[in-house]
């Protein structure tokens, strides 16, 4: 007699919010299907391949019609951030006219593992499709 092996259930916790998420709640004042609508155009960049964040970036553009697009990256990720940007704009989105319409900067304090004091970078690139 064999016996059927059933896979297992693997449940997942939908109350559970991001800690990012909960924060631009509180700040917009926004309920959560607006807030993801909000969402829907920024790219967060980080260990993923990068021709995985460029091909984001010029899908919003192309497939979704978004008029703008948010690159946002923290730490080390920043520069990648930018060569993303530059590589989408000048390779695959040459002919929509996508401009940089603002670049942001700022750094978030955190408590490393012993407890000091540290700083980590942040960087976000709004792109805007031109006329």
């Amino acid at each position: 007699m064999t016996e059927e092996i059933q896979p297992k259930e693997q449940k997942i916790n939908t109350t559970e919010q991001k800690p990012e998420q909960e924060q631009l709640k509180k700040e917009t004042g926004l309920k959560e299907k607006e807030l993801s609508s909000e969402k829907d155009n920024i790219i967060f960049v980080g260990i993923k391949p990068f021709m995985n964040y460029v091909t984001g970036v010029v899908m919003q553009f192309q497939n979704k019609n978004q008029k703008e697009v948010i690159v946002s990256a923290r730490g080390k990720f920043t520069s990648k951030a930018i060569d993303i940007v530059e590589v989408a704009r000048r390779t695959f989105l040459k002919e929509e006219n996508i401009q940089v319409k603002d670049i942001k900067i700022s750094s978030e304090q955190f408590e490393n593992k012993e407890g000091k004091r540290i700083f980590v970078s942040a960087i976000e690139i709004h792109l805007i499709k031109g006329d």
